[in-house]
């Protein structure tokens, strides 16, 4: 339906500070769907149908219109889900949107200066983070990032988005429908929890996952108190809606409240150590937890000399090490550089990267030294919406972005935009080369 959107708003922000075409693919979330004919990204939040665009200046986003949607249904399962939000907050329905997508994306969090830190203290971060500008930690529902991560296990991203489509389209509420295809929420845990839902999923083909997502829902909605997985996020980043408050003191294990939601984690069937940390990391808002799987563990012996004696094998006091390693080279953000480096090596990003990164070398000759001046540019291919007219803008009020924002060449190809640029100076004295 050519009229189910409203229209466009945009938001200040650089590729630096966000890169929505890595964020919402680099096996954080996994309901994010990309609708390759329009270049834009669409998922239910909070009840919402949203849909982001980006260009090298500002991230672009718009609702569905719940007058242009068909009616909602009923889960499978017959228990109603999360119904679709009509909670206003700050005055209006634009700021309550507005709410979510900063909430969703973190963006309260300077990027740029976080990715200098990390860059100041470790090497191999620096060399490879330039070319990986932008990827920022999502603070996703923890309920959905429980699920999600459950499935997770012995698994792929391309699989995971299956299967968390399934649960969505079987047991979540639907919310719109935009040309001829329907969109759901995320289902809650009294709509996995039902009798048959273990066997359904079985013939979904989740296999020895179904088991688990049956019982965790039943603990979480029978056998723990109300908002209890809630009760486990960082103060500092609690979750939608709840006001933040002043946290623990950093230790080189993390801080006691993040290893008291870890160890809660565990008693759930189907959490193991590193599903804990990817949900204290990107639903709990822990910022220290490092989620070890072997690939972080190859990143780890191949480029921090872990493996050495008797480290060798990924056991617990390995998975330990590697991340109190990473917490006291990266301090309280550890999680959000691992992440950064874990899809750095990815190989569908490197491809990507490799495809696009230009390099130009200029030289000027001056009186008495030579000036020799090297840019990297790594770029991606993006487009602003066509309709321009109907595009609103929010105000920056604050400036939280520092990065150098991608302009057009003249005689660019169309839609392409810079996604990071490093540039090195060096002047070197003409008697020095004779």
């Amino acid at each position: 339906m050519a009229g189910a959107f409203s229209d466009w708003r945009k938001l200040p922000v650089s590729l630096s500070e966000l890169c929505i075409n890595t964020t919402l693919r680099c096996g954080q979330s996994f309901r994010w769907q990309n609708i390759a004919e329009s270049e834009e990204w669409r998922c239910v939040l909070y009840g919402n149908l949203l849909s982001l665009k980006q260009d090298s200046q500002h991230l672009y986003y718009r609702t569905s219109s719940p007058n242009l949607c068909s009616s909602p249904k009923l889960p499978i399962s017959g228990t109603p889900s999360r119904p679709p939000s009509d909670t206003k907050i700050n005055g209006n329905k634009d700021d309550h949107l507005l709410d979510i997508l900063k909430h969703y994306l973190n963006l309260s969090s300077n990027l740029s200066d976080l990715y200098a830190q990390w860059s100041s203290q470790d090497p191999n971060f620096k060399k490879k983070a330039a070319q990986f500008t932008g990827i920022r930690i999502l603070r996703q529902d923890p309920w959905e990032a429980l699920v999600s991560f459950i499935c997770s296990s012995n698994n792929n991203i391309a699989r995971i988005s299956q299967m968390v489509e399934k649960l969505c389209i079987h047991y979540g509420p639907f919310i719109a429908s935009v040309d001829g295809r329907p969109y759901h929420d995320f289902p809650t845990p009294e709509a996995l929890a039902g009798k048959d839902v273990e066997g359904n999923l079985r013939s979904l083909g989740f296999g020895y996952r179904a088991k688990y997502i049956y019982q965790t829902a039943v603990m979480v909605s029978q056998e723990r108190e109300k908002g209890w997985l809630n009760s486990l996020c960082n103060p500092e980043a609690p979750a939608f809606g709840v006001e933040a408050k002043p946290g623990d003191e950093m230790k080189p294990e993390g801080r006691a409240g993040y290893r008291d939601a870890h160890e809660k984690l565990l008693e759930l069937q189907g959490v193991g150590p590193k599903v804990a940390d990817c949900v204290s990391l990107m639903g709990l808002g822990w910022g220290e937890s490092v989620p070890v799987d072997t690939h972080v563990w190859q990143i780890a012996q191949r480029d921090y000399r872990f493996g050495k004696g008797s480290q060798k094998t990924l056991n617990k006091a390995t998975y330990d090490a590697v991340g109190n390693h990473f917490r006291k080279l990266w301090g309280q953000e550890a999680g959000w550089a691992h992440s950064v480096l874990f899809t750095a090596d990815l190989r569908s990003f490197a491809d990507r990267l490799a495809a696009t990164k230009k390099v130009d070398v200029a030289v000027k000759d001056e009186k008495d030294e030579i000036e020799i001046k090297t840019e990297v540019t790594t770029a991606i291919a993006l487009a602003p919406p066509k309709a321009e007219a109907d595009i609103k803008t929010e105000p920056e009020e604050k400036p939280t972005t520092t990065g150098t924002r991608g302009k057009k060449r003249k005689g660019s190809t169309e839609g392409i935009v810079h996604a990071s640029q490093t540039t090195e100076t060096r002047r070197m004295s003409k008697r020095l080369r004779k």
